[in-house]
């Protein structure tokens, strides 16, 4: 609420001209329906599997930007700025659509933030970050589901921007909210988006999930209906293995580059220690490894 609350037209006029132009209205509420599910009643049936490789992944695989799925005039990261701060602000000549500032009691720190726009203390997050996303299914998603995705107020929340830096692409297992108060509807909103999206958990993320639920037992998740994934995953087929014997490289240097002939090849250090020539998670050069 404003300093002279929000009911009265006149009020609200008259906040305008004293904001210097700045209209301020009550949000709108971005389409969130209300819990009405056992959580953990969705997350047992969730399929359980190991991560998928994140290679091919990038931002621009769930669309190009912000989007307006609920076709309201406004993009969906305003919404949620709508739908999540008070005593908002608004740009005018935007519809109310473009905020220029307002207050966020931030769910994953419980701090009062105020929020300018244009600074860098407010992010929209999305629950189930897109990474985590890519490594769950999404890969099987066409690009118009995982832009839904990206777009789904569901899976969208203004939050203190330092704690979705340090959150990133982590799952349940990796990393909770420091609101302890909040993690039980963290978690709920992640069981219902991965159903939604027919998305998977690892076994860890599971657990996690469970013991925050246990604490909770009648936390309820939004009731969603699991779409069917469109997309097209196409397999690299594998090179034919070679039937010639390789001899092993001898006198390599750990950790140094190695031609792209060597590929898989063995090599051996001065010490005799046996090394591969190959990429690593975090580097697609190819260098002597363990």
């Amino acid at each position: 609420m404003s300093r002279w609350g929000r009911p009265l037209g006149a009020i609200v006029t008259a906040g305008a001209l004293l904001f210097g132009g700045f209209s301020a209205a009550p949000p709108v509420e971005a389409a969130s329906p209300k819990p009405s599910v056992s959580a953990s009643s969705v997350l047992s049936t969730l399929p359980v599997k190991g991560k998928a490789a994140k290679t091919g992944y990038s931002r621009a695989k769930f669309g190009n930007g912000w989007k307006d799925p609920d076709r309201n005039g406004c993009d969906a990261r305003n919404d949620i700025l709508k739908r999540d701060l008070t005593k908002d602000r608004f740009k005018p000549g935007t519809r109310n659509c473009v905020v220029v500032s307002g207050t966020l009691k931030d769910p994953y720190t419980g701090k009062t933030i105020k929020h300018v726009r244009g600074g860098n203390k407010v992010d929209i997050d999305h629950v189930v970050a897109l990474g985590q996303a890519w490594v769950s299914g999404a890969q099987k998603l066409s690009t118009a589901q995982r832009t839904a995705f990206a777009n789904d107020p569901l899976n969208l929340r203004a939050v203190d921007a330092s704690a979705n830096r340090a959150k990133g692409d982590r799952e349940a297992s990796a990393w909770l909210p420091k609101n302890k108060a909040f993690r039980c509807t963290y978690v709920a909103t992640q069981i219902a988006v991965k159903k939604k999206y027919a998305l998977s958990v690892t076994s860890a993320e599971k657990a996690a999930m469970k013991r925050v639920l246990a604490t909770c037992p009648g936390q309820k998740a939004v009731k969603v209906t699991a779409i069917k994934p469109a997309g097209k995953v196409s397999t690299p087929k594998s090179a034919p293995k070679s039937t010639t014997t390789v001899k092993a490289v001898k006198g390599v240097t750990p950790g140094a580059f190695c031609k792209a002939a060597l590929k898989g090849h063995k090599g051996i250090s001065a010490k005799g220690k046996t090394y591969t020539c190959k990429a690593s998670s975090t580097e697609s050069r190819l260098r002597w490894r363990v």
